[in-house]
Protein backbone atom coordinates (compact mmCIF):
# COMPACT_ATOMS: atom_id res chain seq x y z
CA UNK A 1 0.00 0.00 0.00
CA UNK A 2 1.37 4.12 -0.67
CA UNK A 3 1.71 4.58 2.64
CA UNK A 4 2.84 8.93 1.91
CA UNK A 5 -0.42 9.84 1.29
CA UNK A 6 -1.92 7.74 4.05
CA UNK A 7 0.50 9.99 6.55
CA UNK A 8 -0.57 13.23 4.95
CA UNK A 9 -4.47 12.68 5.37
CA UNK A 10 -4.11 10.84 9.42
CA UNK A 11 -1.50 14.07 10.14
CA UNK A 12 -4.36 16.23 9.06
CA UNK A 13 -6.72 14.30 11.03
CA UNK A 14 -4.45 14.08 13.84
CA UNK A 15 -3.99 17.92 14.47
CA UNK A 16 -7.39 18.75 13.83
CA UNK A 17 -8.14 16.25 16.64
CA UNK A 18 -10.61 14.35 14.29
CA UNK A 19 -10.60 10.65 16.19
CA UNK A 20 -13.11 9.62 13.90
CA UNK A 21 -11.17 9.99 10.70
CA UNK A 22 -8.38 9.12 12.14
CA UNK A 23 -9.49 5.55 13.09
CA UNK A 24 -11.78 5.18 9.93
CA UNK A 25 -8.07 6.20 7.65
CA UNK A 26 -6.65 2.78 9.73
CA UNK A 27 -9.70 0.92 9.30
CA UNK A 28 -9.53 1.66 5.37
CA UNK A 29 -6.02 1.02 4.89
CA UNK A 30 -6.42 -2.51 6.93
CA UNK A 31 -9.10 -3.54 4.24
CA UNK A 32 -6.75 -2.47 1.74
CA UNK A 33 -4.34 -4.64 2.73
CA UNK A 34 -2.40 -2.80 4.96
CA UNK A 35 -0.14 -4.42 8.09
CA UNK A 36 -0.85 -3.24 11.44
CA UNK A 37 2.72 -3.06 12.27
CA UNK A 38 3.57 -0.53 9.42
CA UNK A 39 0.43 1.51 9.92
CA UNK A 40 1.65 1.91 13.73
CA UNK A 41 5.44 2.24 12.58
CA UNK A 42 5.14 4.41 9.19
CA UNK A 43 1.90 6.27 9.83
CA UNK A 44 0.98 6.48 13.69
CA UNK A 45 3.97 7.51 15.40
CA UNK A 46 5.56 9.71 12.39
CA UNK A 47 2.18 11.71 12.52
CA UNK A 48 2.54 11.71 15.95
CA UNK A 49 5.40 13.42 15.79
CA UNK A 50 4.64 15.82 13.61
CA UNK A 51 1.84 16.89 14.94
CA UNK A 52 3.64 18.00 18.25
CA UNK A 53 6.44 19.67 16.37
CA UNK A 54 3.32 21.82 14.88
CA UNK A 55 1.92 22.14 18.14
CA UNK A 56 4.62 23.47 19.75
CA UNK A 57 5.50 26.14 16.95
CA UNK A 58 1.91 27.65 17.11
CA UNK A 59 1.15 29.43 20.07
CA UNK A 60 -1.90 29.48 19.36
CA UNK A 61 -2.43 25.95 19.87
CA UNK A 62 -2.81 24.76 23.92
CA UNK A 63 -1.77 21.92 25.87
CA UNK A 64 -5.48 20.55 25.52
CA UNK A 65 -5.20 20.16 21.94
CA UNK A 66 -1.72 18.18 22.36
CA UNK A 67 -3.57 16.02 24.77
CA UNK A 68 -6.02 15.11 22.46
CA UNK A 69 -3.49 14.35 19.58
CA UNK A 70 -1.81 11.84 21.72
CA UNK A 71 -4.96 10.36 22.84
CA UNK A 72 -6.29 9.33 19.00
CA UNK A 73 -2.76 7.85 18.49
CA UNK A 74 -3.46 6.02 22.03
CA UNK A 75 -6.73 4.91 20.86
CA UNK A 76 -5.84 3.93 16.93
CA UNK A 77 -2.33 2.07 18.72
CA UNK A 78 -4.72 -0.51 20.62
CA UNK A 79 -6.90 -1.00 17.42
CA UNK A 80 -4.28 -1.65 15.63
CA UNK A 81 -2.51 -4.23 18.25
CA UNK A 82 -5.04 -7.36 18.24
CA UNK A 83 -4.38 -6.92 14.41
CA UNK A 84 -0.41 -7.79 14.87
CA UNK A 85 1.03 -11.10 12.97
CA UNK A 86 2.83 -11.46 15.81
CA UNK A 87 2.31 -10.25 19.16
CA UNK A 88 4.21 -6.91 20.66
CA UNK A 89 6.66 -7.31 22.16
CA UNK A 90 7.01 -4.45 25.25
CA UNK A 91 9.93 -2.49 24.84
CA UNK A 92 9.72 -1.42 28.93
CA UNK A 93 7.59 -0.84 31.76
CA UNK A 94 7.04 2.66 33.12
CA UNK A 95 4.98 3.79 35.90
CA UNK A 96 4.19 7.58 36.03
CA UNK A 97 2.13 10.20 38.07
CA UNK A 98 2.10 13.60 39.85
CA UNK A 99 3.88 14.08 43.07
CA UNK A 100 2.59 14.47 46.51
CA UNK A 101 0.77 17.82 46.24
CA UNK A 102 0.09 17.78 42.50
CA UNK A 103 -3.27 17.68 41.03
CA UNK A 104 -2.57 18.24 37.33
CA UNK A 105 -3.36 15.29 34.86
CA UNK A 106 -2.88 16.73 31.16
CA UNK A 107 0.91 16.64 31.61
CA UNK A 108 1.36 13.06 32.36
CA UNK A 109 -1.73 11.79 30.26
CA UNK A 110 0.15 13.50 27.00
CA UNK A 111 3.26 11.36 28.03
CA UNK A 112 0.81 8.63 28.33
CA UNK A 113 -0.68 9.00 24.83
CA UNK A 114 2.85 9.02 23.10
CA UNK A 115 4.51 6.27 24.78
CA UNK A 116 1.62 3.36 23.63
CA UNK A 117 2.55 3.89 19.82
CA UNK A 118 5.96 3.02 21.04
CA UNK A 119 5.07 -0.22 23.05
CA UNK A 120 5.76 1.02 26.26
CA UNK A 121 3.97 -0.36 29.10
CA UNK A 122 2.54 2.49 31.28
CA UNK A 123 0.92 2.61 34.54
CA UNK A 124 -0.83 5.51 35.48
CA UNK A 125 -0.51 6.09 38.74
CA UNK A 126 -2.53 9.26 39.48
CA UNK A 127 -2.68 12.26 41.00
CA UNK A 128 -0.75 13.24 44.52
CA UNK A 129 1.33 10.34 44.38
CA UNK A 130 3.38 9.67 47.37
CA UNK A 131 7.40 9.17 47.15
CA UNK A 132 7.03 5.75 48.92
CA UNK A 133 4.03 4.44 46.23
CA UNK A 134 6.38 5.05 42.89
CA UNK A 135 9.10 3.38 44.12
CA UNK A 136 6.87 0.36 45.51
CA UNK A 137 4.75 0.24 42.14
CA UNK A 138 8.15 0.58 40.15
CA UNK A 139 9.35 -2.61 41.92
CA UNK A 140 6.29 -4.71 41.81
CA UNK A 141 5.74 -4.11 38.22
CA UNK A 142 9.36 -4.24 37.67
CA UNK A 143 9.16 -1.14 35.90
CA UNK A 144 12.27 0.61 34.35
CA UNK A 145 11.53 4.08 34.94
CA UNK A 146 9.38 6.60 37.18
CA UNK A 147 8.06 9.32 35.19
CA UNK A 148 7.07 12.54 37.48
CA UNK A 149 4.86 15.01 36.07
CA UNK A 150 5.28 18.21 38.42
CA UNK A 151 3.34 21.35 37.28
CA UNK A 152 4.41 23.65 40.01
CA UNK A 153 6.93 25.02 40.74
CA UNK A 154 7.14 24.21 44.42
CA UNK A 155 5.72 20.83 44.05
CA UNK A 156 8.66 20.21 41.24
CA UNK A 157 11.23 21.18 43.90
CA UNK A 158 9.74 19.43 46.94
CA UNK A 159 11.31 17.22 49.70
CA UNK A 160 8.80 14.53 48.97
CA UNK A 161 8.70 14.37 45.33
CA UNK A 162 11.42 13.76 43.03
CA UNK A 163 14.36 14.36 45.72
CA UNK A 164 12.48 12.08 47.79
CA UNK A 165 12.48 9.43 45.33
CA UNK A 166 15.32 9.29 44.68
CA UNK A 167 16.65 8.95 48.54
CA UNK A 168 14.79 6.32 48.19
CA UNK A 169 16.01 4.49 45.45
CA UNK A 170 19.28 4.83 46.81
CA UNK A 171 18.48 3.19 50.35
CA UNK A 172 17.16 0.33 48.72
CA UNK A 173 20.13 -0.05 46.32
CA UNK A 174 17.89 0.10 42.77
CA UNK A 175 19.39 3.30 41.43
CA UNK A 176 20.64 1.13 38.60
CA UNK A 177 17.35 -0.58 37.94
CA UNK A 178 15.08 2.46 38.05
CA UNK A 179 15.73 5.57 36.65
CA UNK A 180 13.87 8.84 36.95
CA UNK A 181 12.34 11.02 34.83
CA UNK A 182 10.39 14.40 35.09
CA UNK A 183 9.12 16.92 33.24
CA UNK A 184 6.31 19.66 33.64
CA UNK A 185 6.56 23.93 33.34
CA UNK A 186 9.01 24.50 35.88
CA UNK A 187 11.70 22.82 34.30
CA UNK A 188 11.14 24.10 30.96
CA UNK A 189 12.36 27.41 32.87
CA UNK A 190 15.17 25.60 34.63
CA UNK A 191 17.06 23.40 32.62
CA UNK A 192 19.28 22.57 35.44
CA UNK A 193 16.31 21.72 37.71
CA UNK A 194 16.13 18.54 37.18
CA UNK A 195 19.62 17.93 37.92
CA UNK A 196 19.16 19.54 41.34
CA UNK A 197 15.58 16.92 42.16
CA UNK A 198 18.05 14.14 41.29
CA UNK A 199 16.26 12.94 38.44
CA UNK A 200 18.28 10.86 35.49
CA UNK A 201 16.62 13.05 32.55
CA UNK A 202 13.56 15.61 31.86
CA UNK A 203 11.53 16.54 28.71
CA UNK A 204 9.74 19.35 27.35
CA UNK A 205 6.94 17.42 25.38
CA UNK A 206 5.44 14.05 25.04
CA UNK A 207 7.76 13.16 22.32
CA UNK A 208 10.69 13.72 23.70
CA UNK A 209 10.01 12.10 26.95
CA UNK A 210 9.14 9.13 24.68
CA UNK A 211 13.10 9.57 23.66
CA UNK A 212 14.29 10.17 27.00
CA UNK A 213 12.20 7.15 28.45
CA UNK A 214 13.70 5.12 25.95
CA UNK A 215 17.01 5.79 26.52
CA UNK A 216 16.58 5.43 30.18
CA UNK A 217 14.80 1.98 29.41
CA UNK A 218 18.39 1.23 27.92
CA UNK A 219 20.59 1.90 30.49
CA UNK A 220 18.34 0.53 33.40
CA UNK A 221 19.95 -2.85 34.57
CA UNK A 222 17.49 -5.51 33.41
CA UNK A 223 14.71 -7.30 36.16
Amino acid sequence: MNLPPLLSLFSEALFDTDRDRALQLVRDAIHQGAAAEELIFEVVIPALEKCVTDLEECEELNLAQHFLTSQIAADVTEELLPRFRVAPETVGRVVIGSPHGDLHTLGKRIVVGCLRPRMIECADLGVNVSAERFVEEAENRRASVIAISAMMVHTARSEKGCLKVRDILRERGLEDRIKVIIGGAPFRFDDQLHQRVGADGWAPDGIQAVKAISRLIREARPW
